[in-house]
């Protein structure tokens, strides 16, 4: 992700600084325990698509044959 992006965007929902997990693709708010899924190389910064820290991240669906 571009650290031009990452320096302008903040959680949400208390608009305080994000991490970036680069392995599973995501942005984490610390103080909100939250994680924001990075799809395409696009953050959904929503709330509803965020999930918890203490959650497992959601594995992809198989392809099917």
């Amino acid at each position: 992700m571009d650290t031009r992006l990452m320096d302008l965007l903040v959680c949400p929902i208390c608009k305080g600084p994000l991490t970036h997990d680069h392995a599973a693709h995501e942005l984490h708010c610390a103080a909100d325990r939250l994680a924001f899924p990075i799809r395409d190389g696009i953050p959904v910064m929503l709330e509803g698509e965020a999930r918890a820290l203490d959650e497992p991240p959601s594995q992809p669906a198989p392809l099917s044959e």
